[in-house]
């Protein structure tokens, strides 16, 4: 059974720095790839960083977002620094079983519920 679980969303003002993490249990983290998805009220679900032979960002988050992860310790973590009010959202860890790192979430395979992040101006 997959499991993943974030952690580390919340309320924030506008220039400040968060690190989401996600812990994943019940697949092997080097042969999938690894992604965070947000979604905002009203608006579609977007691919934000993802990771798995490379790293991949959406333009918005470059210089700003980091995508990590400790395979030891099953974690996928992200790194948001200057955060601004359109990043606000809930925020989603997912997994494909495709090293690809698409930008599609159906192509995802595995989620967890979500955590909201709310960044103040």
């Amino acid at each position: 059974q997959v499991v993943m679980v974030e952690s580390g969303g919340g309320l924030v003002q506008a220039g400040d720095s968060r690190r989401l993490s996600c812990f994943i249990s019940g697949i092997t983290l080097e042969n999938f790839g690894l992604a965070w998805f947000r979604q905002a009220p009203g608006k579609e679900r977007e691919f934000v960083a993802g990771i798995a032979r490379s790293r991949d960002y959406m333009d918005s988050v470059k210089g700003r977002f980091t995508i990590s992860r400790d395979i030891a310790k099953n974690m996928l973590y992200l790194q948001m620094n200057a955060l601004k009010p359109e990043d606000t959202g809930v925020y989603y860890c997912a997994a494909d079983l495709s090293l690809s790192l698409s930008r599609v979430p159906s192509d995802y395979e595995y989620w967890s519920p979500g955590t909201q992040v709310t960044v103040s101006s």
